[in-house]
């Protein structure tokens, strides 16, 4: 029976190629910023209207939305979140192809759907459209809303430079510093100013010199932000930005308390006030679960998916998601798929390969591997089971 139900869920993505690469392209040519993604709220909420699904728009959040469709029987019945991201970035568009992760959300939504309607399977299925990864942590907006609260298991891709089922993505965390000094005349007497910009000059060094102090997987990058209103002012009042990373929370903690030292120490140096703040909302590394990975996987291959082979490519610390924090909630996959690219992310080499033809067909393949991996799930509550078992052992 499998192999007639999976023919079902790549017989449904591929019938609605044409409208999702339209959906993907208007996103794309659209690009918004996190809490920002009305345009893209709105096509795909449209979309999903049509398709049969029940829409909640604004959910929670302005450019939230979630999509369910149900055949619940007696019985246990699971119940499969997909998740959509659809923000973009300052400067350089989607960079990080959410244009591609938000058509994928669709278009295993449909694979499963079609699945459900044609073989009695029976189950809930929600597409959430969770807004603002790209820094503004969207995801953990809903956790707090309770978004995931029914939720079995969650599941989404993101486009990247080679496949990964589990894919290593570090914690994240940061902070806003802010440098107080005295403005002054900065010909006629600079010696009655204090100059904040200094202070922030010297942060930043202070930061750089410590990095060969780092542990390898550790990561810090960090901006000025203000520096000051003219030149013939002493700056009174100068800002930074910087990102923290590490592969655990406690690590985490013990790099921030070392950029805290930097910090501290500029504003000594120059006689200024500091005061800084941790950003809002830290990320929480991935916490992939395995079972699940593997069905995704096995799936993959099944529809011609090579799989990077290579431990060392495997296991390549990334970035961060506020995916994390939904994988240390319920069992979760946030596998990367290739783009056939050695473009980074971020870049705007990247951003074109997200709106290409050939990333397109690309994505409905991996689509259709998660589509079946979360259909396989919903006929098997002892697979279910197993999931949920290896999820609470992770978190112990």
């Amino acid at each position: 029976m499998a192999e007639p139900i999976n023919d079902a869920v790549c017989s449904a993505v591929e019938r609605e190629n044409v409208r999702l690469r339209m959906l993907s392209m208007d996103i794309w040519n659209n690009p918004e910023l996190c809490f920002e993604e009305h345009h893209a709220h709105e096509v795909l909420t449209s979309y999903l209207s049509t398709q049969g699904f029940q829409v909640t728009k604004h959910y929670k959040l302005d450019t939230a939305f979630k999509a369910t469709f149900s055949t619940k029987g007696d019985g246990g019945c699971a119940h499969i979140g997909v998740l959509c991201e659809y923000d973009a970035l300052p400067g350089i568009g989607h960079a990080c192809g959410h244009n591609l992760i938000a058509i994928l959300g669709l278009a295993v939504s449909l694979g499963i759907k079609q699945a459900m309607e044609s073989y009695g399977i029976h189950g809930e299925l929600t597409i959430l459209g969770t807004p603002a990864e790209e820094g503004g942590g969207g995801k953990i907006d809903l956790i707090d809303a309770g978004a995931f609260s029914n939720f079995d298991i969650a599941m989404m891709a993101h486009p990247a430079q080679f496949n990964a089922p589990k894919p290593v993505y570090v914690a994240k965390d940061g902070f806003h510093v802010e440098y107080e000094g005295k403005a002054c005349h900065a010909s006629s007497y600079p010696w009655y100013g204090v100059n904040a910009l200094d202070a922030a000059v010297l942060c930043y060094q202070n930061v750089s010199c410590m990095r060969q102090h780092l542990r390898p997987s550790w990561r810090v990058h960090g901006i000025i932000t203000n520096g000051g209103e003219a030149p013939n002012i002493i700056p009174e009042y100068a800002s930074l930005k910087y990102y923290t990373r590490a592969p655990t929370m406690k690590e985490l903690e013990e790099l921030n308390e070392k950029l805290i030292g930097c910090f501290e120490g500029a504003a000594r140096a120059t006689g200024c006030k500091v005061k800084y703040n941790n950003l809002p909302k830290p990320y929480h590394p991935l916490n992939s679960n395995s079972t699940l990975a593997a069905l995704y996987e096995k799936h993959g291959e099944s529809v011609g998916i090579e799989f990077e082979k290579d431990p060392a490519i495997r296991m390549r610390q990334g970035g961060s998601t506020d995916m994390g924090n939904v994988s240390r909630l319920l069992p979760s996959i946030h596998p990367k798929f290739s783009l056939n690219t050695k473009a980074p992310g971020h870049t705007t080499e990247f951003r074109d390969i997200s709106g290409s033809e050939a990333s397109h067909f690309i994505t409905l393949q991996h689509a259709k591997a998660l589509a079946m991996a979360a259909v396989e799930v919903m006929q098997n509550p002892s697979l279910l089971q197993t999931i949920k078992d290896e999820f609470d052992k992770s978190m112990k």
